[in-house]
């Protein structure tokens, strides 16, 4: 067994993930710098940082379809030419429309390396190493989440627009991608399956496993190609033999999302600036929990193909409704003060001077402060004021809060965050994995913008109590859902997956 190739090819096709993370993470930093020179209200805003999904969503849907037509890796090749665009056209955007059709071109790119970077690992990695090898996928997600918040912090303080540079620096790794994808080989799967070219996918598979290794594998495709009569259709998600596949994959896919990860990737700095925290050590303590989830990512990685999927998904959405529950709890003892020394804080002089009527009074929830706020300030002052002075103002254990930040995210990137990518890569048929896992992406995608569109309204709305509260509910939710629906595949071959959910 050729090790070494197959985690050099497999690393190679993961790093999509890489630019992925990072483009998800980098946007984070520059909130502040592209709501001030864009004007942008609460929608605008979440609009600008969630638009990068639509353009994933469409990935989702022509990706899969795609890389069964011209090849995973072509279709990677393309993604890594859409990152390239984005970046440079993002941090040289000069009006609203151009910024976010800029995003909107990345998240084609993010639509279609998270779903073929996945299938294309499962289909060259060999059974007992093709949980970690997926995985790596997660880990340079991770990797690049990470790097996004440390050239963020470093970026901060140049002169001028500091958020061009951090939006366009993402274009040197999304060229070293597009050059690096040229030494992979094709996917001896698709070869087979799709163009019946089978002396040079057991070249592939003989330099990935030897000899005995591509005989044996070319056999087991063959046997599953000869028990399906033609590709599969959109059709054929809903027929009787595909429920409990469709049942396991839209279920994962929707959990992934819904209980709040890309809210904390996206507008890390903002939650704990409302937590407290000066821009710097927020900035800060986002690059702690990009390192959090890169450390736990590796923990992952390493007992995937040990542990199992499913043990790892019970264990990380327990942990996550214990964290979120942490995070409600600091929030709701929260207070609000308005004294002389916090209204000294306040730069504007009019707000300033209007909040005086105030000066004294303490409330128990952000809403209620807003409320009082209201009745003293003007429309701009009140939007100002709810987006840029609530850090000033709040009493909380913010110590409280990183931990369950952090705890949450440790149990996502062991659970959630690679899990599902590999179980996804594995439990459709080969003859409907590309139009599957495109329909499913598509649906992980719409709930990952419908949660980055609503934090920004839900924070000044329903307050950061009943926005973590929520969360955690919901986290409790799929925490059952794993429980009462996810099957083990752990060791298994692609095809032996595709018998038991079948049968």
């Amino acid at each position: 067994m050729n090790r070494g190739y197959t985690i050099f090819i497999s690393f190679v096709v993961a790093l999509g993930g890489f630019l992925l993370g990072f483009d998800s993470a980098v946007i984070s930093g520059a909130i502040s710098g592209i709501r001030v020179y864009f004007e942008m209200s609460d929608w605008e805003l979440g609009f600008s940082v969630g638009c990068v999904i639509f353009g994933a969503m469409a990935g989702n849907i022509v990706a899969g379809p795609l890389s069964d037509r011209l090849g995973r890796r072509n279709v990677l090749i393309v993604t890594a030419i859409l990152f390239t665009v984005s970046a440079l056209w993002s941090a040289f955007a000069t009006t609203y429309v151009s910024f976010v059709t800029a995003r909107i071109i990345g998240g084609i790119g993010i639509g279609g390396a998270i779903l073929i970077a996945p299938i294309y690992i499962a289909e060259v990695a060999p059974p007992k190493l093709r949980g970690s090898l997926v995985s790596l996928n997660q880990l340079n997600i991770v990797i690049g989440i990470s790097v996004a918040y440390f050239s963020n912090y470093f970026l901060k303080d140049i002169e001028g627009e500091s958020w061009r540079w951090m939006l366009g620096v993402e274009a040197i790794p999304a060229f070293v991608y597009f050059v690096a994808l040229f030494a992979v080989p094709r996917s001896p799967r698709w070869l087979i399956q799709r163009r019946n070219l089978i002396a040079a996918a057991e070249k592939i598979l003989t330099r990935i496993g030897g000899a005995s290794y591509a005989k044996d594998t070319i056999r087991e495709i063959r046997q599953g190609m000869d028990k399906k009569e033609a590709a599969g259709t959109f059709s054929d998600l809903f027929k009787s033999r595909m429920r409990t596949i469709m049942i396991i994959a839209v279920g994962i896919a929707f959990f992934q999302q819904i209980t709040g990860i890309n809210a904390i990737f996206y507008y890390a700095p903002t939650i704990f600036e409302q937590a407290g925290g000066s821009t710097d050590s927020s900035f800060l303590q986002a690059i702690v929990v990009g390192l959090t989830n890169l450390v736990f990512t590796l923990v992952a990685i390493r007992l995937i193909d040990r542990l199992g999927r499913k043990p790892l998904l019970i264990i990380g959405t327990a942990a996550m409704t214990i964290a979120l529950s942490m995070a409600t709890m600091a929030f709701n003892n929260a207070t609000y003060d308005i004294s002389e020394s916090n209204l000294e804080k306040i730069e504007n002089a009019s707000m300033k001077e209007h909040l005086t009527q105030l000066s004294g009074r303490t409330y128990g929830s952000q809403k209620e402060m807003f409320s009082a706020a209201e009745d003293v300030l003007d429309e701009e002052e009140l939007f100002s004021f709810q987006r840029n002075e609530v850090k000033n103002f709040i009493s909380i254990n913010a110590t409280l809060v990183l931990v369950a930040i952090l705890l949450y995210v440790a149990a996502f990137a062991i659970s959630l965050g690679p899990v599902m990518w590999t179980l996804l890569s594995e439990i459709f048929p080969g003859n409907i994995k590309g139009i599957a896992i495109s329909v499913v992406g598509f649906f992980n995608s719409l709930v990952s913008y419908s949660v980055t569109q609503l934090f920004p309204w839900e924070l000044t709305n329903l307050g950061p109590t009943w926005t973590f509260a929520l969360y955690a509910i919901l986290a409790g939710l799929s925490l059952l859902f794993v429980m009462k629906f996810v099957i083990e595949t752990k060791g298994r071959s692609l095809e032996e997956v595709e018998e038991l959910l079948i049968n």
